[in-house]
């Protein structure tokens, strides 16, 4: 980790497009500014937790209703790949005589 020490007013640049102002520093609390391009996401680190967290119950939620949907369907995974092989060979009898 770079450790850096700054004084109000004074900024620290993280490649060519992100700045680091630091604002006001009170007691044991700084306030910093950022400036970066819209596609950088700046969160506090429980924002980011939070963010995470929801992250990871979606992926869990979306498998868990693939399996419910493969298994209310009577398939499997494998049934899955047959009708893609079938689906494939299809396509390619169609090409073939165009």
């Amino acid at each position: 980790m770079l450790t850096l020490t700054r004084t109000i007013g004074e900024t620290i640049r993280i490649g060519d497009d992100i700045e680091v102002h630091v604002v006001e520093v009170r007691g044991n609390t700084v306030r910093l500014g950022f400036k970066a391009p819209r596609e950088v996401s700046i969160h506090r680190e429980e924002v980011y937790e939070q963010i995470a967290a929801a992250r990871r119950l979606a992926a869990r939620v979306a498998a868990d209703a693939v399996g419910a949907l493969t298994a209310a369907l009577g398939g499997t995974r494998a049934s899955a790949a047959g009708t893609q092989a079938v689906a494939a060979t299809s396509d390619t009898a169609a090409r073939s005589s165009a």
